[in-house]
């Protein structure tokens, strides 16, 4: 089989730059000729095996980033822009979104912002009573919505935090009780834990009480203890984290905080290393692993996702978690696969199912229209109020990662994951996906015509040509 080249001109502009060498000078340490490396950086060369090594030798490059980053999530998220019906001359061609996404990824970026601004405002013209009163200042993402992309093309690993987290949890390399650690720093702050409060967290600063419900888990209880103790030990870090980010608002930069303080929290439940060892040796047994961590499922699959520390990165999976209407809460992807930035998610995704088989992982083999292939696991991760009268909050996750990694994982035994039948072709919403005949189809694709035959119908009312 032949080996598919690798173009990476853009990673190797952005390494050349973050080590602030001249092209000449990256040239001769690389062991190329100049204009060899303007054809590299420029993509009309692809990236040689030399240069490969080259980069891992001299300068402790991870070579896997190479292959990964932003171009794939772009590509996923600039079809969906162009399927919008206001680009009604149709999408560009497949090959030439690629190109864009990895010769001029600053462009791509803005293209999607711009969309995604236009989006915003058309929406606020849509609803009268939400623009009556407002002024004609330039449409902006929504803070959510930018704090979401904000860890999406992070690939939801912030490396500071995350070692901060794990210096925390293990200092000097040795493990210890983060929620013990974590309740005596307080302690030695003049804060006392109360589990007495009717929210999940309620911290009164004047009076140096931390309240915690004492009706939800002690996973939980534990989260929000080093959520508490990462927003006021870890403020200069969360602050210049922050700074770099460069939100457009003040709401989207408190979300953000939230955000960062979560992801701390997660981290030092879960610690990189220790966490990643674990999962090996468990082979990714989500169960296995909140019992010897003390997290809950949800916790888990999150933190699987987050792997991607250079050098010691973790088997790329998806994470999604969607309620029932189909609404997807949480997302992220270190696969091919990339969610819907509108919408919800695929209904034959097994994800969806898990709310009828409550406490089950379900398992399933799923193949998207590119041809790639999935191992999914899903569960419902419902969460009680803890009384007869409070309400229940119903959420769903799934987790996915390539089959090629299907050997690693322990819920892979004894499916036949060789044969081509047993895969059920998934998408990623049917606004974009260009399977013809899915049953499931709610809504016609966007950038596909159509054919209506009024004496002939179908699986779906119309044909997709």
């Amino acid at each position: 089989m032949a080996q598919q080249k690798l173009y990476a001109g853009a990673k190797l502009r952005e390494t050349r730059t973050r080590l602030g060498l001249t092209q000449r000078a990256f040239a001769e340490k690389l062991g190329v000729s100049l204009p060899y490396l303007n054809q590299m950086e420029n993509n009309n060369r692809p990236v040689s095996t030399g240069v490969v090594l080259a980069l891992a030798q001299e300068f402790g490059f991870d070579v896997t980033e190479l292959s990964t980053g932003d171009a794939e999530r772009m590509v996923t998220d600039m079809r969906e822009a162009l399927a919008d019906p206001v680009f009604s001359d149709g999408a560009p061609p497949l090959a030439d979104l690629r190109l864009a996404a990895s010769n001029a990824p600053a462009l791509a970026r803005a293209f999607l912002k711009l969309h995604s601004a236009y989006k915003q405002g058309s929406e606020r013209l849509a609803s009268l009573d939400a623009a009556l009163g407002r002024d004609d200042s330039p449409a902006r993402p929504s803070p959510w919505e930018e704090v979401r992309d904000f860890f999406h093309y992070c690939d939801n690993y912030i490396d500071s935090i995350d070692r901060a987290a794990e210096h925390f949890a293990c200092p000097n390399g040795q493990a210890r009780d983060v929620t013990a650690a974590a309740i005596d720093v307080l302690q030695s702050q003049g804060i006392h834990i109360r589990y007495n409060s009717e929210n999940v967290r309620d911290f009164d600063k004047d009076r140096g009480i931390l309240s915690l419900c004492a009706r939800t888990s002690k996973a939980t209880q534990s989260f929000q203890i080093l959520h508490q103790l990462a927003l006021l030990t870890q403020n200069d870090l969360l602050d210049a984290t922050l700074d770099l980010a460069r939100f457009h608002t003040e709401d989207a930069r408190k979300i953000a905080r939230i955000g960062l303080a979560n992801y701390f929290a997660g981290a030092a439940l879960l610690p990189y290393a220790n966490f990643l060892a674990a999962v090996g040796e468990t082979r990714h047994d989500l169960e296995m692993l909140g019992d010897r961590f003390g997290a809950s499922i949800e916790q888990v699959g999150h933190r699987l996702s987050t792997l991607q520390r250079v050098g010691a990165k973790g088997i790329p999976f998806y994470f999604v978690r969607v309620d029932q209407a189909g609404t997807i809460t949480k997302r992220h992807s270190s696969t091919r696969l990339q969610f819907a930035r509108y919408g919800g998610a695929c209904p034959l995704w097994n994800v969806h199912q898990a709310f009828e088989t409550p406490g089950r992982f379900l398992r399933q083999l799923a193949e998207t229209p590119d041809g790639v292939r999935y191992l999914s696991i899903a569960r419902d991760v419902s969460k009680s109020g803890g009384s007869f009268h409070a309400p229940v909050r119903r959420y769903a996750v799934g987790l996915g990662c390539e089959i090629s990694h299907a050997s690693d994982l322990v819920y892979a035994d004894d499916l036949d994951v060789k044969n081509p039948n047993a895969y059920e072709p998934i998408g990623i919403s049917c606004r974009i996906c260009e399977r013809k005949n899915c049953h499931q189809r709610s809504v016609p694709p966007l950038e596909r015509a159509l054919t209506i035959d009024p004496d002939k119908r179908g699986t779906l009312p119309y044909s997709i040509d």
